[in-house]
């Protein structure tokens, strides 16, 4: 996710474009971008990868003369189908004027207030929670648009990190607890560059100036300066699977680098459940830091013994099984060095078990007279509501299975988490775990909190 402004015409459409390749590892399912010289305002989106989807006919369609502003977006859907509707940015025609917006994240209460909004003659065109913010910013026709933006952010909960613009204006805003993340940029001419993580704004020429504060509105007008809002009370808890997985390994969010967090949990890894063994294995990419981690504090060597892809993408954020168990083949192979060792096979989490499983046989196939597994992160037992796609919680092996049923079911040698102590201690600051213990700090779905009072009702009369 991507907002930029400027004070002069730049080629905002191709540096939004070099913004989203930086950005490609965050959603693989659409790409959009929306421009505007402060009289046009152009969309273009469709499904597919930023490669895909910005074909050279598109780009000149966004290439409008004198632009200088505009905001993008790379998908991965958590609420609403994987359809063309539902690519982002979104827009819409309001009384402010023309509106797009893109959205990072989930707004838990969406579905209570799109219904309130629905009885009050509000009409929807997409199945995802973006268009409930962009209504509600819309309804409030007395406010101007920092004022009407800032109203919806006190009504709407959960995680999110968003970036709106219209003809003149961009606006970056990030939840109450700082859950997704959203960084700020400086162009060498004095424009603004707003990010979801900061490699994208070295790949568009910005500097980082800081990270947007949790519950920070934060925009950029015809006046030019960085304007900022407290909208809401800061209660820091971002989301920790970002340092376990889903950001960069270059990047540096919360003031915390990525890297060297997952260097540490792989160190804390090796200390909380070693094993004899003769070789450290990452599942490339994203375990390849906590390998490093282990095979630092525990003495043995660190090999790749299995190759990655380059062009398959990532396995986790597909949007099917199918999907998922088709890409471990076509993504990873085992390497010669395996043969004839015990290895201590590091990756960041299991969800559903069934990577895993056709991980490890991979390995035995090559030759590994054992294979210790290790995750960088605790058990996943909970479904994640503010952003990461970690399926309901029944499709959660660790919900439903002790830790020998699934060492048993993924055909390891050993099987060992990261605490939740080991992960704090990694991090370094407050974090989001709630995929792993159940508690949620920028809240629930209320038809969920339901559900899970009516089962633990049923729990008590059993």
């Amino acid at each position: 996710m991507l907002g930029l402004w400027s004070p002069e015409p730049l080629p905002v459409a191709d540096l939004l474009q070099l913004g989203l390749f930086a950005l490609q590892h965050r959603g693989q399912e659409a790409a959009g971008i929306c421009v505007s010289n402060g009289k046009d305002l152009v969309i273009e989106k469709d499904l597919g990868l930023v490669t895909q989807v910005f074909d050279e006919a598109r780009m000149q369609r966004l290439r409008i003369p004198a632009a200088n502003l505009g905001i993008g977006h790379t998908r991965y859907s958590t609420t609403g189908s994987n359809l063309r509707f539902n690519a982002q940015p979104l827009n819409v025609r309001s009384s402010k004027g023309i509106l797009a917006i893109a959205h990072n994240g989930n707004f838990v209460n969406a579905l209570q207030i799109r219904q309130a909004l629905l009885e009050h003659g509000a009409v929807f065109q997409t199945t995802n929670d973006t268009e409930v913010m962009i209504n509600l910013i819309a309804r409030y026709a007395k406010l101007d648009l920092v004022e009407a933006t800032a109203r919806a952010m006190r009504e709407l909960t959960g995680g999110f990190s968003v970036v709106l613009m219209d003809r003149h204006t961009v606006l970056a805003l990030r939840d109450g607890n700082g859950v997704r993340p959203l960084v700020i940029g400086r162009l060498s001419n004095g424009g603004w560059v707003f990010a979801s993580e900061p490699p994208a704004l070295a790949l568009m020429g910005a500097e980082f100036v800081r990270d947007v504060r949790p519950g920070e509105l934060v925009w950029v007008d015809e006046a030019g300066g960085l304007s900022s809002w407290q909208v809401l009370e800061p209660c820091p808890t971002p989301c920790a699977f970002e340092w376990i997985y889903f950001a960069r390994a270059d990047t540096t969010l919360d003031g915390i680098a990525t890297h060297p967090a997952r260097i540490r949990m792989g160190e804390v890894l090796a200390r909380e459940a070693p094993v004899e063994a003769d070789l450290v294995v990452p599942v490339p990419d994203s375990g390849i830091g906590a390998a490093i981690g282990y095979s630092r504090a525990s003495g043995l060597p660190f090999d790749f013994g299995l190759h990655k892809n380059p062009y398959a993408g990532r396995t986790f954020i597909q949007p099917t099984q199918e999907m998922r168990d088709l890409k471990v083949r076509l993504k990873l192979a085992a390497t010669p060095v395996v043969a004839g060792k015990r290895v201590v096979l590091v990756d960041d989490s299991i969800v559903r078990g069934t990577t895993s499983g056709r991980i490890v046989q991979l390995l035995r196939e090559a030759g590994a007279t054992e294979v210790h597994v290790r995750i960088s992160s605790p058990p996943i037992k909970f479904p994640c509501y503010y952003g990461i796609d970690t399926a309901a919680r029944k499709e959660l092996v660790a919900s439903t299975h002790t830790l020998e049923q699934i060492r048993a079911l993924i055909g390891a040698d050993s099987l060992a988490f990261l605490s939740e102590a080991g992960v704090r201690e990694a991090i370094g600051g407050p974090v989001c775990l709630a995929c792993f213990n159940g508690q949620y700090p920028a809240g629930q779905p209320e038809e969920e909190v339901r559900k899970e009072a009516l089962e633990t009702e049923g729990a008590s009369v059993r």
